[in-house]
């Protein structure tokens, strides 16, 4: 992408806000480039000169959430150091699922829940995005291992997919219920579950 003034990195970011809170909301099916523009208060030239196109514009929320995982932006904490920082990082998905009354998911879930089989560049962006995330889990598992903290036998990497297909499928089945005890209940099984692996400190 060529270099952009600051009004122009604005005026991006502005329609790159109003399109990851459309997708969330409503899908991406749903959402078309003129309500993006009309939630951006942009126009339409504008959003083409940074867009080529609704599927560039997915292309690049998705990527805005790399970013933002990757440079520790996120609204939530994917930097995991402990148990605690576990936890809340399970507490976080489910505050901020409540934070909208319960009426979306996760905006990862939610776009990815959208994907058919000719849609390849966003799947890898998904799988890249959920990679990220599977990986930031993995890493402190590995760490716990290494310390002796955790059963040598558990595998990290099984571990951290558990966590993120937990919690995908507790958020969606609380947003369908409008009930946040239903994540909450899932999110206290799987942590249960997963100290079954720890073990006492050397």
């Amino acid at each position: 992408m060529k270099k952009l003034s600051k009004k122009g990195r604005a005026t991006r970011e502005r329609i790159l806000r109003a399109a990851a809170d459309l997708f969330h909301r409503q899908g991406v099916h749903l959402t078309s480039p003129n309500d993006v523009i009309r939630d951006s208060k942009t126009g339409k030239s504008q959003f083409y000169h940074y867009f080529k196109s609704k599927e560039d514009l997915v292309h690049q929320v998705l990527q805005s959430y790399i970013e933002a995982i990757r440079e520790g932006a996120a609204p939530i904490n994917y930097t995991i150091r402990s148990w605690k920082d576990l936890e809340k990082w399970f507490r976080s998905q489910a505050a901020l699922q409540d934070r909208f009354g319960m009426t979306r998911g996760c905006p990862f879930g939610t776009v990815a829940a959208e994907v058919t089989e000719n849609d390849d560049l966003l799947r890898q962006d998904l799988t890249l995005l959920f990679e990220l995330v599977s990986k930031q889990l993995a890493r402190f598992f590995l760490r716990q291992k290494a310390e002796g903290r955790l059963d040598p036998h558990a595998k990290e990497e099984e571990l951290a997919n558990f966590c993120i297909t937990t919690i995908q499928g507790g958020m969606l089945l609380g947003k369908v219920r409008r009930d946040r005890a239903t994540v909450d209940s899932s999110i206290d099984h799987a942590l249960r579950h997963l100290r079954t692996f720890r073990r006492p400190r050397r």
